[in-house]
Parts: structure tokens; sequence; C-alpha cells
């Protein structure tokens, strides 16, 4: 349905989402509150030395050049550009994304932006020092889970909301159509 047309037409068809492009206020919060931990946490720890906070969990400074898990982290520096990329392209197309949401949405709306956020918060980093600083740390029984940033915390949190809203908003849209 073109952007502005009624729904009258089909009624099971939720409007669109007015001013769904308000929701970016999301990611920027995401971007600022992640950057600002990762300069704290390149000022106050020394690299690869775990802070305490409780017995599960560190405060640790890493560099990590690769992806999720340092995948590719190994590698010579290619793995840079191509992470960039691939921010900047999910990024774009997650902004279209958001721009079509319906009214219906919201839980839509909130997770693609906590996924931009990340998403350019650790292209920051990777434009500008060449890795992703990683500090928050957890472990349990001598396993230590890899650390990771807000950005990640974003990144993650969005993902839990688009799968939650694919399946409760499946059942939504098949519920309506009864």
């Amino acid at each position: 349905m073109p952007k502005g047309a009624s729904t009258i037409d089909n009624p099971s068809q939720p409007p669109p989402m007015r001013r769904p492009l308000r929701w970016l206020w999301l990611a920027v919060a995401v971007v600022v509150l992640d950057l600002l931990t990762k300069y704290m946490a390149s000022h106050f720890l020394n690299y690869a030395q775990p802070v305490e906070v409780l017995p599960f969990f560190n405060l640790t400074l890493l560099h990590n050049t690769g992806a999720a898990f340092s995948f590719l982290a190994d590698h010579p520096g290619w793995q840079r550009w191509f992470f960039a990329l691939v921010a900047i392209g999910a990024s774009i197309g997650l902004t279209v994304w958001l721009s079509r949401v319906k009214a219906d949405e919201k839980l839509l709306a909130v997770a693609l932006p906590l996924i931009i956020g990340g998403a350019l918060g650790n292209l920051y980093d990777r434009l500008v020092h060449g890795y992703v600083v990683d500090f928050l740390s957890f472990h349990a029984a001598g396993w230590y889970y890899p650390a990771f940033n807000v950005a990640d915390i974003g990144i993650t949190l969005g993902a839990v909301g688009l799968i939650w809203e694919s399946i409760m908003g499946d059942r939504r849209r098949k519920k309506a159509a009864l």
C-alpha cells in the first residue's frame, strides 16, 4: 500500500506508523553511551588486566579486530573494511526498514534503532582505531564469555526484539485476519 494510503480498502492492513524515524533517538543514545563507556574503559583500564567487579564479572579492556567472538580477528586487516561496509549497509537498510514500519509494530521500531546504534558504535571504533574496544567480561567456573561492549548489547537486544516481533507479529496478523 502506498505511504499515506487509506486502510479502508484493506482493513486488516495496519496503517503506517506516523514519523517512525523519530525512533532513531535510540540509535543516537546507544552510540553516545557506547562511545562514552569505551572512552572510560580505554582511559581507566590497563589492557588485558581484569578488574573484578563481581565474582562472575570483570572489566577487562580488550581490542577486537574481528567480529563477534573475535571471528576473523587473526586475518591481516581486510576484515576491518569488510565489517565497516557491512555496518554501513546494515545501518542504511535498517533505517529504510524503520521508515516503513506499521503503527502496530512498536517493538520493531525499538529493535531496529538498537541495532543501528550498535552497528554505528562499533563502526566508529573500526574506522578510528582499527579495532573494536571491548571491556565487559563475564565468567563462571573458569569459562570466560567473549568480552563485549554497549554497542554489542544494543545489537543483541535489537536482534532479540526482531525475533520476538517476528514470532508475535505473525501471531497478531493471523489473529487479525480471522
